[in-house]
């Protein structure tokens, strides 16, 4: 069962050895325990949002000197009293400072607990908390962007407007219910079909964001394929601009999959370099890197096929290989590029004409001088983003959201279809309802105690 009535207590920094380590309580008592323990200036009397320096003491043993930071309830992080004691950061020291605030009645903080009271004392609803988690994981600008316009409450403004729509159309047709005897309209029912397929187009927006959502959030795995000494691993090389795979003039050298990460403007691109592919091989490692090969082109967002320009200009066969495998992608949905390498060796002009039949996007680079790699790099960026992710706005990263919004766009159409047949208003009614709920369980209106502990379990304890 939730308990908000303790104190509780977390070393809120990562394990291991650093500067400074900070140890975290909230609570009623949180003030008082750590007055307990603190030699310098009387806490209790101290106002909020202040600093104070003095040491942590064990009876008359010293512990370490420290800065104590107090915010008191409600203008804090959680609501409640909040103390905050950086410590120097060994971990001795630390754990020495827990176990004191432990035995003085603090309580150990569950996973995501200071968020969590966060949230049950309305300082944020659930979309600004599950932001919070986002945010600590966020390794790329686009990442850290779309939490940080989460947590600022961006995407409960959006739901909230919604809600607030509904609700007043809703309370109206209600009304209509108790008067259902005196045939009168107190809904305007044009303007509701307006509302509704406005809601609907904003809410197929935020759904259709996820993809990018989920790009932004995980990253997007490429896989380099192509035939052997196309130059796959000089290009992963040239890509990360140092020297990760090794390169060599022998075919198959490469055996096994390499997996290196790019930010390419604030999205991280896993790279994935591959055995070569070819249809006939004696050597059963290359055999099975091979296999690895092509079950990292299945298992990858986007596909960069890489063929040697210069063997495609002296054969016809490797030309129809290529028309070949852009339409295996097609067919399959794959997003892919097709990369020629070796253009300053066959000629970038002639190339281009040579090529254009075959598809108007080809990429022509060389790997080895690392020539246009920029605008291959653009390229990646711009076929997964799509010119979005410039935009300001809501782009949904979380899989919960991207569900419950599925759910409210069945309960529009269920409203729209109700409209259109005429369905009276105690029906319609019900199916607002429905609406209200999905959106309210996006942003923790309507929520159960079993979801909370699955959503905050996966927050650090610290937070």
């Amino acid at each position: 069962m939730l308990n908000i009535n303790d104190t509780i207590v977390a070393i809120s920094t990562p394990p291991g050895e650093g500067a400074i380590g900070v140890i975290r309580l909230s609570g009623t008592e949180a003030i008082a325990i750590t007055n307990k323990i603190f030699a310098g200036k009387d806490l209790t009397k101290q106002a909020t949002n202040t600093l104070h320096f003095g040491k942590i003491k064990d009876g008359e043993q010293v512990i370490d000197e420290v800065v104590v930071s107090l915010y008191k309830g409600p203008k804090s992080y959680t609501g409640e009293n909040v103390v905050e004691i950086s410590c120097h950061g060994s971990d001795y020291v630390l754990q020495q400072v827990l176990g004191l605030c432990m035995r003085h009645g603090a309580r150990m903080a569950k996973a995501g607990e200071f968020t969590l009271r966060a949230f049950l004392n309305s300082k944020m609803d659930l979309t600004q908390a599950e932001a919070v988690a986002d945010l600590i994981a966020s390794q790329s600008g686009a990442a850290h962007k779309a939490a940080m316009h989460n947590l600022r409450g961006g995407f409960s403004e959006d739901l909230k407007a919604m809600r607030e729509q509904l609700i007043q159309f809703s309370a109206l047709i209600e009304l209509e219910l108790d008067f259902s005897q005196e045939d009168v309209e107190f809904a305007d029912r044009t303007k509701f079909v307006e509302l509704i397929d406005r809601i609907t187009r904003a809410t197929q927006q935020l759904i259709d964001s996820f993809r990018l959502g989920n790009v932004i959030k995980n990253g997007v795995r490429v896989a380099i394929i192509g035939r052997p000494n196309a130059g796959k691993s000089t290009l992963l090389n040239a890509l990360l601009n140092e020297e990760r795979a090794i390169v060599s003039d022998i075919a198959g050298t490469t055996r096994d999959t390499i997996e290196e990460v790019l930010n390419i403007n604030g999205i991280l691109f896993r790279l994935i370099d591959t055995a070569g592919i070819r249809e006939h091989s004696l050597d059963v490692i290359e055999l099975q890197g091979i296999e690895r090969s092509m079950a990292a082109m299945n298992k990858a967002d986007v596909v960069v096929y890489l063929f040697d320009l210069v063997e495609s200009r002296k054969s016809l066969v490797v030309s129809e290989e290529l028309a070949k495998q852009k339409k295996v992608f097609e067919e399959s949905g794959i997003k892919y590029l097709l990369v020629g390498n070796k253009a300053d060796v066959a000629g970038l002009e002639h190339t281009k004409e040579a090529f254009k039949n075959i598809d108007r996007h080809i990429q022509f680079i060389s790997a080895k001088n690392k020539e246009n790699i920029h605008h291959l790099k653009d390229a990646l960026f711009d076929l997964v983003a799509e010119g979005q992710i410039k935009q300001e706005g809501t782009i949904v990263t979380n899989a919960r959201h991207y569900g419950a919004l599925q759910e409210v766009m069945r309960s529009l159409q269920d409203i729209k279809n109700g409209m259109d047949n005429n369905l009276p208003g105690d029906l319609i009614s019900l199916d607002i309802r429905t609406c209200l709920y999905y959106l309210g369980e996006i942003t923790g209106e309507i929520t159960t105690e079993d979801k909370l502990d699955y959503i905050f379990s996966k927050f650090c304890i610290g937070k």
